[in-house]
């Protein structure tokens, strides 16, 4: 597989960690979320790695740049202009040969999810996109039918709820993880990276027709370090088990 790391964000929810750093080079037990992110994906067999950057790009690309790794890692330069989970895969995607499944994941997610497995599931069940998800609290759930396709995506602070095509009376609501596999034809379906955009909007207009399914995984497998609070409790779950 190859893999786009999402690490672009402006990270406003760690400041005043980002306030002289990007989010991505955070660190975790003396090691950048980053390092953590390339390595994981390596260490799963992961043949190129294409990571965004924008928020301090230069100081990410010297990173990058200065450090060896066990695969090729690549950059996507947006320092001109952010482009929002969508623009961003979109762009980045252009950078891989897209002759094999696209592992895409959050720079600031720690998890003991089997990556391997994630495309497994989704190449056995032929989707166009398969996304991590769990049984969490949050304001923001996807929605999916009775039989596992994706059929809406719900914001439950503004009460706003957007469907694939028309409103669905059984469905399941669950958290997104951050983590997707994604077949390289989806790549096709996006607008062009010319401006920024969210990428669930565009997944729920390409399950309209195609398969866009889940892959449920333990809430404890899982950590989102993109708050201080957050980042405080990566050690004890590092030591807890994370496969890196």
């Amino acid at each position: 597989m190859e893999a786009i790391i999402l690490a672009a964000g402006l990270g406003t929810r760690l400041r005043p960690l980002t306030d002289s750093k990007p989010k991505a080079l955070v660190e975790v037990n003396g090691r950048t979320l980053l390092e953590l992110c390339i390595e994981r994906l390596a260490s799963e067999g992961t043949r190129r790695i294409v990571v965004n950057v924008h928020h301090f790009g230069d100081m990410m690309i010297d990173f990058i740049s200065n450090h060896k790794w066990d695969t090729e890692v690549v950059i996507s330069d947006e320092r001109s202009l952010l482009l929002d989970t969508g623009g961003g895969v979109r762009k980045a995607a252009s950078l891989l040969s897209l002759n094999e499944p696209i592992l895409v994941h959050n720079v600031d997610i720690l998890s003991n999810i089997s990556l391997k497995e994630i495309i497994t599931r989704h190449l056995e069940n032929h989707n166009i996109a398969t996304l991590a998800v769990s049984q969490r609290n949050t304001n923001r759930q996807l929605l999916f039918d009775q039989d596992g396709l994706l059929c809406g995506w719900r914001n439950r602070e503004k009460d706003e709820t957007l469907w694939t095509d028309h409103p669905v009376n059984i469905y399941k609501e669950i958290a997104f993880s951050g983590i997707w596999a994604i077949d390289p034809s989806l790549v096709e379906l996006l607008p062009p990276a010319d401006h920024p955009y969210s990428i669930i909007p565009e997944l729920l207009k390409v399950a309209k027709e195609k398969k866009v399914s889940h892959f449920e995984h333990l809430p404890s497998d899982w950590l989102d370090v993109g708050s201080p609070a957050k980042l405080a409790a990566a050690p004890e779950f590092m030591h807890h088990g994370l496969n890196n």
